[in-house]
């Protein structure tokens, strides 16, 4: 029989803070405790995913400082990250003469159709809209 390490692992975010975020889902009414640490270790190791590969962009451009663009850019390298997160990032800048720094989107964000049973990331966040009945 193989020895169980017995170390406790503790992740870096607030376990407390996750937990609450989960529970913005309407379907999701109590979390385990043990899937509360896997989703916070899972995001834990996906912002440091990233942030490394945000940082090789910035590096590659010779800056110091990373910035909304260089991480657009890490998120388009990798395709399985661009497939959910590239629409949820804010639009890109203007350029200097007026025109938008990156033409690759065909129409805004908002008018891009979701999935049946999905919501938008950033329901999650805003403030809750009373229904009227």
């Amino acid at each position: 029989m193989a020895e169980e390490d017995t170390s406790t692992i503790r992740p870096d975010f607030p376990t407390g803070r996750v937990k609450k975020i989960m529970k913005l889902d309407r379907d999701i009414n109590k979390v385990n405790s043990e899937a509360l640490l896997l989703v916070t270790c899972s995001t834990q190791l996906f912002l440091e995913f990233l942030a490394e590969r945000s940082a090789q962009v910035a590096a590659e451009k010779k800056r110091k400082t990373v910035k909304l663009d260089q991480m657009r850019i890490a998120i388009k390298r990798h395709r399985p990250t661009s497939d959910f997160l590239l629409d949820s990032l804010p639009a890109p800048a203007q350029s200097a003469d007026g025109e938008p720094a990156n033409k690759v989107r065909s129409r805004p964000v908002a008018e891009k159709p979701v999935p049946a049973g999905t919501r938008r990331i950033d329901d999650f966040f805003g403030k809750p809209v009373s229904e009227v009945s």
